[in-house]
């Protein structure tokens, strides 16, 4: 039972670091090619999954910008959330036209 859940957390790691790597934008993954860590992680799961967390994925911290780590994007602007139909004055008057059968 023990080396049924061994290789359940084996399987679950290698996957996780495999979809993470196939995830990882081109251009923000440290040290080698993305290529090379796809290869890296199938032929060496749990080694290359332990490399791939410790020197290619990138870092999401406050030091972002050391000497080998890649620039931080900047965040997209924020806007607005949509507005609903209740905040338009317009709406709401027409609405109100229907209910009163003003047509």
């Amino acid at each position: 039972m023990a080396g049924v859940l061994v290789t359940l957390a084996v399987l679950a790691f290698w996957l996780y670091s495999l979809f993470d790597v196939i995830t990882t934008p081109e251009d923000e993954v440290r040290n080698v090619p993305k290529t090379l860590w796809v290869l890296v992680i199938i032929l060496v799961p749990v080694v290359g999954g332990l490399l791939w967390f410790l020197l290619g994925r990138p870092t999401r911290g406050a030091a972002e910008d050391g000497p080998l780590r890649m620039p931080r994007r900047p965040a997209p602007p924020r806007q607005d959330p949509p507005k609903g139909p209740e905040d338009d004055p317009d709406f709401l008057r027409d609405l109100d036209k229907r209910m009163r059968g003003e047509e």
